[in-house]
């Protein structure tokens, strides 16, 4: 259910997208959808190194100022040195946009719209994303039926794989 009180419009101009404009209709952080509960904050997820840095670099002025102060980011190239696990757990943007996974609204894919979803925007493309983020339980199946509690050098790519999408693989 939209909040009829709260509605601010958001200017988009980056490499990706120009004079895109999308609404904030929730507050920011609140009113998820009930079957969507990340574990992480884009916050969180950007200071602990996530998609070789090179994700959203150029987004600054759409996002909170307070998301890039410790966020590990690199403008020029993808270095999964970057990353929490220090392995490159991406596929290339290509394959996403191949597998048909990137709508439109959201040209860099799921973690841009999670980025637009925890600011509050809401969107026709909400379901999906959901169901998608939902189906990488699987991965975090394996993870523990392989792996001993706390062993973060077993499966390192599954794990830095779930952290890219809000699952603290710290805690499995």
């Amino acid at each position: 259910m939209k909040n009829k009180k709260y509605k601010k419009l958001v200017v988009v101009n980056d490499l990706m997208q120009k004079n895109y404009r999308y609404y904030l209709t929730e507050p920011m952080g609140k009113n998820f959808d009930p079957e969507f509960r990340p574990e992480l904050t884009p916050k969180e997820m950007l200071e602990m190194g996530v998609f070789g840095g090179k994700y959203m670099t150029d987004c600054k002025k759409e996002f909170p100022v307070d998301w890039y102060k410790k966020a590990k980011l690199c403008h020029e190239f993808h270095d999964p040195k970057l990353n929490y696990f220090g392995i490159n757990a991406s596929q290339p943007l290509s394959v996403w946009r191949a597998k048909g996974w990137i709508h439109v609204d959201d040209p860099r894919g799921w973690f841009q719209w999670y980025c637009r979803y925890y600011l509050g925007r809401r969107h026709n493309d909400d379901q999906r994303q959901i169901k998608r983020w939902k189906a990488i339980k699987r991965h975090i199946a394996q993870i523990k039926k392989n792996c001993f509690k706390g062993d973060w050098d077993c499966r390192k790519r599954q794990r830095q794989a779930v952290l890219h999408w809000a699952y603290d693989s710290r805690k499995i």
